[in-house]
């Protein structure tokens, strides 16, 4: 029957196996689900991210493993108060520690995120102590290139857009006056004259009719003829 034990590898690659195996062991496996609530259906449950991974140990430390019947490690430390001085080092160094199960195929990166011992009952022959170990996931910051936004090199401007025209508008009308927007009865000719749009016959050969400012007619002119102010 293969050994079963609780080893912990820290980052100068030095292992130890707890002395005494807890009486039980529990991975928590959660998710970070939300409620949420839809119209018509009611709540629902929003699956998330899965969380860390959490182990939190109950187990004892004797004071001495030598004679102990119930030491379950195949090469413990010879005290207590070895195991608390490599747990504490590790949890102030700040780094991960590999966390195994032997016999199993549990072996996860995890920090020691609290520690605690002290005696129970007034045995002053053992420890207690809870050990919470915290999934660790390697991670590390990206550095971003920052580029200096090219400026176009200054050229000529691209002319405006023509004004569009419709009625109402304000024209300055170069061109002959007709009767009608077909072009019959030429009259007077127009020149930087100001005037208003009053009637449009687009597809016409004179598509604007103008009038004065006041509202004088003057007379169908040609598309060219006009321009917008």
């Amino acid at each position: 029957m293969a050994h079963i034990g609780i080893y912990l590898t820290d980052s100068k690659n030095k292992t130890f196996e707890l002395p005494v195996n807890p009486e039980e062991l529990k991975i928590n496996y959660e998710t970070n689900d939300s409620t949420e609530e839809v119209v018509k259906l009611g709540a629902i449950n929003r699956i998330g991210e899965v969380k860390l991974r959490s182990i939190s140990i109950d187990g004892i430390l004797p004071i001495s493993n030598k004679g102990v019947g119930y030491v379950t490690a195949s090469k413990p430390l010879s005290k207590a108060q070895d195991y608390i001085n490599r747990l504490t080092s590790i949890h102030q160094s700040k780094k991960p520690v590999r966390f195994v199960l032997s016999g199993t195929k549990i072996s996860l990166q995890m920090t020691i995120a609290s520690f605690t011992y002290g005696f129970k009952s007034g045995n002053s022959d053992e420890y207690v102590y809870t050990l919470v170990l915290t999934e660790y996931k390697s991670y590390k910051a990206e550095l971003m290139k920052i580029t200096k936004k090219k400026v176009a090199a200054k050229g000529k401007k691209r002319p405006a857009p023509p004004k569009k025209i419709g009625r109402g508008s304000t024209v300055i009308v170069n061109g002959r006056l007709h009767v009608d927007s077909y072009g019959s009865g030429p009259g007077q000719t127009e020149r930087n004259a100001t005037r208003k749009v009053n009637f449009i016959a687009l597809g016409r050969a004179c598509p604007y009719h103008v009038t004065t400012l006041s509202g004088g007619w003057r007379g169908w002119v040609t598309k060219s003829s006009v321009r917008a102010v």
